[in-house]
């Protein structure tokens, strides 16, 4: 099981490091299943991921005081609610249009109350 947590730690850094370039691709949430799939797959490759410039850049301020800037937040809440509103446009399904609000509903909550905002 761990080469596949190794491989999509790798994966999901790959897809993160475009994130920094690219402005559609979400940097932090990337990053972060990126550093839990290198602690569960690879001690040494968790740690190398630690000593990054990407992994201080974006991740260590959060996964040490549960933080997020809040241009990060906004970014991250914007992009990600206009990606799971799509399918409430896609379809006509009512079942799935309360399942997509209760998610973002779970959202919102995790990003308002539970993650401190950095002023």
């Amino acid at each position: 099981m761990k080469p596949v947590y190794v491989g999509l730690g790798v994966l999901f850094l790959g897809l993160g490091a475009i994130g920094v370039v690219v402005p559609l691709l979400p940097t932090v949430p990337l990053l972060l299943l990126a550093s839990y799939f290198f602690t569960k797959g690879s001690d040494r490759l968790h740690a190398w991921f630690l000593s990054t410039s990407i992994y201080r850049n974006h991740l260590q301020e959060f996964e040490r005081n549960w933080a997020l800037p809040l241009k990060s937040k906004i970014y991250i809440l914007t992009f990600s609610t206009s990606m799971m509103l799509l399918p409430v446009f896609m379809t006509d399904n009512a079942i799935m249009h309360l399942l997509i609000l209760l998610l973002l509903l779970i959202k919102y909550y995790i990003f308002v109350v539970k993650i401190r905002t950095i002023r």
